[in-house]
């Protein structure tokens, strides 16, 4: 009976929905050139109107989807006159300032600011995103600045928020959820993310404490929009890392408005400064669109279309990693053959219907296809020798292995296929009932898995054959014969075909309230989902589950610079077909949902220093975890025991303190601290594999005052080891050894010929460019050597097990060029 109360319950959300008025507001503080409030200030349109408190303080509601024109008077000042239009249920803060004998009359652009700022949500700066360097630059790059946030590992562009893992984080782009390949294991596999930044117009960022809008995942929201044209643009990126071109344009009447974008990457420049020498010929492109037509004044259908190619072609050949210490140094010597040959290939479209209703209702209708096509083929043969290294400075073979205290080989085999079809149909809707805002949506998911996984790895060491350290497989090899078998170090042989039906709908609502005390704001919301899945040959299962999450902020009278936030609720994450797949490659289709409840309390504060805008941003969480599926993490591949066997928690405080610490440029530098831990089958409380301890980010963007279009731009972070330093097959309640820490600076130095600043006459050649920009980045600046996994190496003489770290990228320079007609 399930499936009915759901369908009882998503009517309800759609009955209560009535025909109250269609409004947005407008708020905020009246000023004089002194910064000083201005009281009785006359705020008009139409004939509605309302004046200004002593402290200068205004709302005042104002017709949705329609062009309005308020003015601000006093008798002492002179008339502010502005043109805009809002959405329905916007909440927008516009301060303006009175000046005496000057006539302001103008169109102003109102941003989103104040409403997202009382969200507890992070904006960014497209054209920032676009400008900081990075080994794998692009959105969640930047991402990786903000506290909260956690990598360590440059080549990927995956990353977990407060302790959760890659899984838990939604990603959209206009409104619409977004999914990356399925089995990748290797940053260096991932080629591009799905987001294209040169197509970007908004970037939202909610690392936790979301709204009920948002889908069933437990850790953050990354809400992406991209740009609708006004004309005629063009651009293009050039790097020895790949490149990309973008177009965007109009019809003479403006209802059509196409953006379209090509991208193309080579990640052979990163993977050649790692330790292992290789031959590599990646191909990672894809080609992204995004139309819209308006077909009436109240009706426009959009089309977001993208096309992927990732081709990961692999022969490694040697590598030698030197470890131990000064004193005792020892080196790993590896010679390869064989190769890796995986490709990822991936289609998505969706369509997307907007009406706005004369009387200022909004309804969206969408619905989107996203299919992926993988294929992981791999026969590695490793033959290594673990030796002493020459330390002898004037001797010719000073670092080479000099004594071999111990050979082998590992074969690594692979042949896994996937191939998934994902179809989305869903109704979004929002209605203002007089000074609230009432959201509302329903959804059906279909979901088709094949998937065939075959891997297994062989270890032989000084010509025994080698098995898990585990209980079962204790003898006293070589002294004593052992007659059982030989199998793998490692296999996995699994065949899963699923089909998951998923109905989804939330309800929510929201307002602000003018108190004498100051602005009150709340929202308040209900998810619900129902699924169902169908496994080949396996019982299926169902579920139903409900997620109440609610918003408070409060901005104290006469504040505009301070804002205090407190959200919560129960955020529950039905299982993804990852997420059913348990440690030996086989389907677990009845995996509860992971129930976390989260507390988060969160404050901003803006001010100036040096007479520049500053604003520190601080919140403290707690995540309370249940039916926890445990996991291990190999690289950026996750596999999960799939048994709800845990119980876990989360908890930390966040700081970020941006503003123009340069006049003209956004910089910040953020700190996080954070400890997550998880208590198995009640054994106790161990770290998770995310339990990044400390984290600290600085992104600063600088010129040179004496030629200022030469800009700077550093990117830089700092993050405590992950426990990772261990065997992906060991028992967690064993090894708790961690990974040194993450650190790495990235450098870019750009000369700028011209921007949207300065503008040339038409004889000048610079004249056609709208920007246009050159120079050269540095990766990992200080060459430091992080490590993301450990090989796991035994010496059959001693009998140690030695763990050789697997480093990532060195440092290496990159040119690049952009411009924009």
């Amino acid at each position: 009976m399930k499936w009915l109360q759901f369908l009882v319950g998503s009517f309800l959300f759609l009955w209560a929905i009535n025909a109250a008025s269609q409004e947005s507001t407008l708020w905020g503080v009246v000023v004089d050139e002194n910064n000083q409030p201005i009281g009785n200030v006359a705020v008009r349109t139409g004939n509605n109107g309302t004046l200004t408190g002593e402290d200068g303080t205004y709302s005042i509601p104002l017709q949705a989807n329609t062009e309005v024109t308020i003015t601000f008077s006093h008798i002492s000042y002179e008339d502010i006159r502005i043109t805009l239009s809002l959405g329905i249920g916007d909440i927008y803060e516009f301060n303006p300032v009175l000046k005496e004998g000057v006539t302001q009359v103008g169109e102003v652009v109102i941003s989103a600011r104040g409403e997202k700022r009382v969200r507890g949500i992070e904006s960014l700066d497209p054209a920032t995103v676009r400008k900081i360097p990075g080994a794998n630059a692009g959105v969640e790059n930047i991402l990786r600045s903000l506290p909260g946030v956690s990598f360590n590992n440059e080549l990927s562009t995956q990353y977990n928020v407060r302790g959760g893992n890659f899984d838990e984080n939604l990603v959209y782009v206009n409104g619409i959820e977004v999914y990356k390949p399925f089995l990748v294991r290797s940053g260096q596999q991932e080629g591009l993310s799905f987001i294209n930044t040169d197509l970007v117009a908004d970037i939202d960022f909610s690392a936790g404490g979301f709204e009920a809008k948002y889908g069933d995942k437990l850790s953050s929201v990354l809400d992406v929009s991209y740009r609708k044209p006004e004309d005629f643009r063009a651009g293009l990126q050039a790097s020895f890392l790949g490149g990309s071109l973008w177009v965007q344009g109009t019809d003479r009447k403006k209802r059509f408005r196409a953006l379209a974008g090509i991208r193309y990457r080579d990640n052979s420049l990163l993977v050649d400064s790692k330790q292992t020498e290789t031959n590599f010929r990646p191909v990672f492109a894809d080609a992204q669109t995004f139309l819209s037509y308006q077909l009436s004044a109240a009706w426009e259908l959009s089309f977001l279309g993208n096309l992927s190619i990732n081709r990961y072609n692999y022969t490694p050949l040697t590598r030698q990693t030197n470890f131990g210490t000064l004193q005792n140094p020892i080196a790993l010597q590896v010679f390869y053959n064989g190769k890796e040959n995986d490709r990822y290939d991936t289609s998505f479209g969706a369509l997307k219907l907007n009406h706005k209703a004369a009387a200022g209702l909004e309804l969206d209708w969408i619905v989107s296809a996203y299919h992926t096509r993988e294929q992981e083929y791999f026969d590695i043969l490793a033959q290594y020798r673990l030796g002493e290294v020459n330390t002898d400075i004037g001797g010719q073979d000073l670092g080479e292995v000099i004594f071999s205290e111990g050979v082998g080989a590992q074969l690594e085999h692979g042949r896994n296929l996937l191939d998934a079809l994902i179809l989305n149909f869903q109704h979004k809707g929002k209605k203002a009932l007089g000074a609230g805002l009432l959201s509302w949506g329903a959804g059906y998911q279909y979901e088709d898995f094949r998937d065939k996984l075959q891997e297994y790895e062989v270890i032989d060491s000084a010509g025994f054959s080698i098995r898990p350290p585990l209980p079962e497989f204790v003898n006293d090899q070589p002294y004593t014969p052992y007659t059982a078998p030989l199998t793998p170090y490692q296999s996995i042989d699994a065949r899963n075909f699923i089909s998951t039906h998923r109905l989804s709908a939330y309800l929510e609502y929201s307002r602000k309230w003018s108190l004498n005390s100051g602005v009150l704001y709340a929202n308040a919301g209900i998810r619900s989902q129902y699924w169902t899945n169908s496994p080949e040959d396996l019982k299926g299962s169902a579920d139903l589950i409900f997620s109440p999450r609610a918003q408070l902020a409060f901005q104290p009278l006469g504040k505009s610079d301070l804002v205090f936030r407190l959200s919560g609720g129960l955020y529950q994450q039905p299982a993804f077909y990852r997420e059913m797949r348990g440690l030996d490659g086989n389907l677990v289709p009845d995996v509860k949902a992971q129930k976390a409840w989260h507390v988060s309390l969160g404050n901003d504060y803006s001010f100036e220093l040096w007479k520049r805008p500053f604003t520190l941003i601080s919140e403290a969480w707690y995540r309370n975890l249940s039916d926890v599926n445990t996991y291990t993490i190999e690289n950026v591949r996750i596999r999960y025991r799939a048994n709800n066997n845990a119980t876990a928690y989360a908890y930390g405080f966040d700081f970020r303190l941006n503003g123009e610490f340069v006049p003209g440029t956004d910089s910040w530098f953020s700190f996080g601290y954070l400890k997550t831990e998880e208590n198995q089958d009640n054994r106790g409380y161990i770290s998770r594999p995310t339990d990044q301890r400390l984290k600290f980010a600085v992104l600063f963007q600088d010129y040179i005052p004496s030629i200022p279009n030469v800009k700077l731009y550093l990117n830089g972070v700092y993050n405590t080891g992950v426990p990772g330093g261990s065997p992906n097959y060991a028992d967690p309640y064993a090894y708790q050894f961690r990974l040194p820490d993450y650190k790495r600076v990235d450098l870019g130095i750009f000369y700028v010929f011209t921007d949207a600043s300065r503008t040339y006459p038409k004889s000048h050649w610079l004249h056609k460019f709208r920007e246009l920009s050159a120079g050269f980045e540095i990766f990992n600046i200080f060459d430091i050597r992080n490590s993301i996994t450990n090989t796991w190496v035994r010496d059959v003489y001693s009998k140690v097990q030695y763990g050789i770290p697997n480093y990532m990228t060195r440092r290496l320079f990159n040119l690049k060029i952009s411009m924009q007609l």
